[in-house]
């Protein structure tokens, strides 16, 4: 185990390098860099101008030279004006360069300034991560029993009227797209058109103070999506390992059927969805962009979209992070949970 816990962490970091290095070098591009230049020093410089802003605030490196220094590697940039003012990477408006640290990159805990919010990077997301957090932790609490329930009967009861109906419920809750049910649920129970004005429209007052009139829209229309995904993957697993050869034993040795289900086979059948459960995480925090928009909920995938339309390379280099992180952690605890559930991985 300790072997593996080791090839797997040092594959995450491998991973998690390749993937920031590429996330880092597409939003330095040329471009994106001439229209930081031009929304911190004026939209109406020229391009020599361009290039002097640059290379006086560190742009004008080389690419692996500039991601050491964001990673924290190398020692950040410093330029010393005309006036003999230094400035530099590490060195904050008012310090004196002789004290300021050589390193300050994602490892010293810098993650960068948003050119948009003015504010720390790190700041931003930890306040933003705070609240998807909430909002995934709630998803996952009605999400993940309801979808393993329906998967289950529909599972045990194959072919049944209940297997068909649970069935064509989960295909139609993953065929309809969020933006759809959250559009839908949104008419139906929090407009006037149809008169139910049970839950509140927006989700905005819920990042002060959450009720269950202001946030079970949104966690609604989420969780619908992976309820349908979830039952699937669970009704699969839960039939195939009803026909097993160990199930038909024990029934013809007169174990009653919940036992049989209960003692036999429902462990068996959780080995599949537990991945499915945890690739949920990732999917969770990147994928309620549209949610988080459509009910005006400031999370992280809100200030992703916001970053990435605003050209806020810093911001958008520490979601990026995150996210990285976010999926490479889940995998791991997923192989992990995996090789526990099943014997078979153990024993090999």
């Amino acid at each position: 185990m300790l072997n593996f816990l080791l090839r797997r962490i040092f594959t995450m970091i491998l991973t998690a390098l390749c993937l920031t290095f590429i996330v880092f070098y597409l939003t330095n591009l040329p471009p994106n860099l001439e229209k930081v230049a031009k929304s911190e020093a004026g939209s109406r410089i020229s391009d020599e101008e361009v290039a002097s802003w640059l290379d006086k605030n560190g742009y004008a490196q080389p690419v692996l030279v500039r991601y050491g220094e964001w990673l924290g590697v190398m020692p950040g940039w410093t330029n010393t004006a005309d006036s003999g003012e230094v400035s530099g990477r590490c060195i904050a408006k008012g310090e004196d360069p002789a004290t300021a640290s050589r390193f300050c990159g994602v490892l010293q805990g810098y993650w960068g300034f948003s050119t948009v919010f003015k504010e720390d990077v790190a700041g931003i997301i930890g306040t933003r991560l705070g609240l998807t957090g909430i909002l995934m932790f709630w998803v996952m609490v009605l999400m993940v029993p309801s979808a393993l329930i329906i998967g289950v009967l529909a599972g045990m009861r194959e072919g049944t009227k209940l297997d068909r109906s649970l069935s064509t419920f989960s295909i139609a809750t993953t065929a309809t797209p969020e933006y759809v049910s959250g559009v839908i649920l949104i008419v139906v129970f929090s407009s006037s058109l149809v008169g139910l004005k049970w839950f509140k429209g927006t989700a905005t007052s819920a990042m002060d103070s959450i009720t269950f009139e202001n946030f079970f829209l949104p966690v609604l229309t989420i969780a619908l999506y992976g309820i349908g995904y979830i039952a699937r993957m669970t009704r699969a697993s839960m039939t195939e390992v009803m026909t097993a050869q160990y199930i038909r034993t024990a029934r013809l040795k007169g174990v009653s059927f919940k036992n049989v289900v209960m003692k036999h086979a429902l462990r068996n059948a959780l080995i599949a969805p537990f991945t499915v459960i945890m690739l949920q995480f990732p999917w969770l925090l990147n994928g309620v962009v549209i949610v988080e928009t459509l009910f005006n909920y400031k999370g992280f995938g809100w200030t992703l979209v916001s970053a990435a339309g605003n050209n806020d390379i810093q911001l958008l280099l520490g979601c990026s992070v995150v996210a990285v992180v976010v999926v490479l952690v889940t995998q791991l605890i997923s192989d992990v949970g995996y090789v526990f559930l099943n014997p078979r991985i153990r024993i090999s």
